[in-house]
């Protein structure tokens, strides 16, 4: 990667970013010519493969992009040092609704590129993905308080049930088109209220 990408104007960087999303989140990776690219973000494809060397570098560079953008506003709204699981997720929920507003297609690109079976980038895809998730759910798994949740609860099998169904509605809305914020927000916050009444202690 040509470092000049990093000297542009922050709004121009963001430009080219969301242009990889948007192509990249529509169509399959082999399928996703950098012309199309270029021209969704205002430039040449010349001066596109000035800043990136070759489409699996740019592919990468949104991925980690995706990765170091949601672990810092993740952080941000302070979702890793919670003992409440809920409180975690509902601010991780904020958190999400904040960066899908910067970057509107990250979300479909990062569940695209999760599924890509493309033999030139899924490999590093799912290592970068173990590198980046799987440490911060653990150490985010860490800080709950066990006693939160109802007796003699599966709590690893909780935690699958919930990713499982959080990526199966998220697929769904991808497939849809695009993701309409307002209800996202809406079928989450209630998402969290059922798991809330099936799975806390009741006081």
């Amino acid at each position: 990667m040509n470092e000049r990408f990093f000297s542009l104007p922050a709004e121009k960087q963001q430009a080219i970013i969301n242009a990889g999303y948007r192509v990249f989140s529509q169509n399959a990776y082999q399928n996703s010519p950098m012309s199309q690219i270029a021209e969704a973000a205002g430039i040449s494809k010349s001066l596109l493969f000035h800043y990136f060397h070759n489409k699996k570098e740019l592919y990468l560079f949104l991925w980690d992009k995706c990765a170091e953008t949601t672990i810092a506003y993740l952080t941000k709204y302070g979702c890793y040092g919670q003992t409440s699981l809920f409180e975690s997720m509902e601010r991780g929920m904020r958190a999400k609704m904040e960066i899908i507003r910067l970057y509107p297609h990250m979300a479909n690109f990062t569940i695209k590129a999760f599924y890509e079976k493309d033999p030139d980038i899924s490999a590093a895809i799912q290592e970068s993905y173990r590198k980046y998730f799987h440490l911060k759910a653990d150490q985010t798994r860490l800080n709950l308080d066990p006693e939160q949740f109802i007796p003699g609860l599966d709590i690893p099998m909780m935690y699958r049930e919930m990713y499982w169904a959080s990526e199966g509605y998220l697929w769904e809305m991808v497939q849809r088109g695009d993701v309409d914020m307002d209800q996202l927000e809406q079928d989450f916050s209630r998402l969290i209220d059922f798991w809330k009444s099936i799975y806390l202690r009741k006081e």
